[in-house]
């Protein structure tokens, strides 16, 4: 099935993950996970939205430099979380924005290796795992309400946090990368207007393609992290318990929290 999409204009990419059934008959809780893009510049409307839905917590995914530029709107009643999953220039593999743009004009295919590299270092990382599993105590330490997990578009760091959840609550693998996926058909707007604005300061194609590239998610942008996983760590059940620290008593918290 489909994750439900939340009616929230001022909001890229907005679900709630709850009626996700598990491989052993649960299904995931409603108003409980909800998984965005950045929620800054919020309309009335779609805080009173959240409000009225439930909401407890907003855990912030993005640098410092990113929630300087554009910070949360903060919603009466929320408390908020900042756990970046990736360094502070959010250029991940300490490449700058200067030199991705010269090899984006020249190569159309850069950005699509640049973003493959970008889930290996999110699963090798020590900064990136500690972070992993400061969400999930997080969720862990919500018994009640609704919890918003955000980066900036909502499909990258956002994507994998909401790969470990539902893997962790039995969710089956298929299931977890369509709902991957889904950010593609909930980013086709954004991605068209971001190409029209290239395409109005006369960036070249091989640039756009690129554009393209950083604003969608791809089979092998995940499956790179599953590989990584598998390959250098034993598989993922290795991976969340060794890498991230997650307990079987963690395990079993966050299925009675979110499972019914």
């Amino acid at each position: 099935m489909q994750a439900k999409v939340l009616p929230l204009k001022t909001i890229r990419n907005p679900r709630d993950l709850g009626g996700y059934l598990t491989q052993d008959g649960h299904k995931v809780k409603m108003q409980r996970l909800l998984r965005t893009g950045r929620i800054c510049n919020l309309s009335k409307h779609d805080q009173q939205y959240l409000i009225n839905y439930g909401l407890r917590k907003v855990i912030d995914l993005r640098s410092e430099k990113e929630r300087k530029q554009d910070p949360d709107t903060l919603i009466s009643g929320t408390k908020h979380f900042n756990i970046s999953i990736s360094p502070e220039d959010n250029t991940e593999a300490g490449t700058s924005f200067e030199d991705l743009f010269k090899k984006f004009d020249a190569n159309p295919t850069a950005a699509f290796e640049h973003m493959r590299e970008n889930y290996r270092l999110m699963i090798t990382r020590p900064h990136s795992q500690r972070a992993f599993h400061r969400i999930l105590e997080e969720m862990a330490n919500t018994p009640e309400g609704a919890i918003i997990f955000h980066c900036s578009e909502g499909k990258d760091r956002t994507g994998l946090t909401t790969f470990f959840i539902l893997y962790i609550l039995g969710v089956d693998l298929e299931t977890i990368r369509q709902d991957y996926l889904f950010s593609n058909y909930m980013l086709n707007d954004y991605r068209a207007r971001r190409d029209l604005e290239a395409k109005e300061k006369g960036s070249s194609l091989a640039f756009r393609a690129n554009l393209r590239s950083l604003g969608s998610v791809a089979d092998e942008y995940l499956d790179n992290a599953i590989i990584t996983m598998c390959e250098e760590y034993g598989g993922i059940d290795s991976y969340i318990k060794k890498q991230l620290s997650v307990s079987d008593e963690l395990i079993d918290l966050l299925r009675k929290l979110y499972l019914e």
